[in-house]
């Protein structure tokens, strides 16, 4: 099946999935399940706007069924519910490690928490040759307060022998109760931690640009390497929680198909 684009750093999870977007699976399975598991590593700032990144080790799966019914890095289980040979559309229930605690940083000290959560992803791609559009929204379900962000991505693909490599830019959109939760600052928390009062809205949050390299050493094995590159926008960018506008997310991964 193809695999979707998702958001970095609720957003991280998802970023290998940019590679085969833009291609169908070369392997139309004779049955009816596809089935690959392995080792991930994902790296992606402490929090939203944070100068340092952490590693996560973490299992990684592409399981699905008929093309239908998915399993695939963040998404849980999701349905194409609309697809074909060169298009999908559908939903998802993505796992988002987008979060923030007091015990990240010295300067969150008198800020709330922030756990990351499930999200609902609804998602559509399209392919053109060697092009593929995605658009995705991502809306909190966790009661996290993380509220709802939107993507758009254009990436183009090129196959050099068992490298695929796909590379593009895309944007990312977020709605008040995101940038509220994440970027702003009221007056019981500035008295709290000392930053100055901070009021956010909706907004572009970043403009970022996707690489991918996927190679596959056999029928069986495969490795993957994937960056997302942003930088901060708008609200943001200009919050004194913020450290550094670059947004780094990447990832790597070894699957065994079976």
């Amino acid at each position: 099946m193809k695999r979707r684009f998702t958001l970095a750093a609720g957003i991280v999870c998802g970023i290998a999935c940019i590679a085969s977007a833009a291609r169908a699976d070369e392997a139309q399975a004779t049955n009816d399940w596809k089935i690959s598991v392995g080792p991930g590593l994902y790296v992606f700032p402490k929090y939203p706007g944070s100068s340092k990144l952490q590693l996560l080790p973490f299992p990684m799966q592409d399981i699905s069924w008929k093309e239908r019914v998915f399993s695939q890095g963040p998404d849980v289980l999701g349905v194409n519910a609309l697809l074909g040979a060169n298009y999908h559309v559908g939903a998802s229930v993505s796992f988002d490690f987008q979060s923030r605690s007091a015990s990240d940083d010295a300067r969150l000290k008198g800020l709330p928490d922030v756990h990351y959560g499930p999200k609902l992803r609804l998602f559509g791609d399209y392919t053109w040759w060697a092009f593929t559009g995605a658009a995705a929204v991502y809306q909190d379900i966790g009661g996290t307060g993380q509220g709802l962000t939107a993507m758009a991505d254009f990436v183009v693909s090129a196959p050099l022998g068992k490298l695929l490599v796909s590379v593009g830019p895309g944007l990312t959109w977020a709605n008040a109760a995101y940038t509220n939760t994440f970027f702003s600052v009221n007056p019981q928390e500035s008295a709290a931690s000392g930053l100055p009062r901070y009021a956010t809205s909706s907004g572009l949050r970043d403009v970022h640009f996707n690489v991918n390299a996927t190679y596959r050493f056999d029928s069986h094995w495969s490795g993957s390497v994937a960056a997302v590159i942003g930088r901060l926008q708008r609200s943001a960018a200009s919050s004194p929680i913020t450290e550094r506008r670059l947004d780094l997310n990447g990832m790597a991964s070894v699957l065994y198909r079976f």
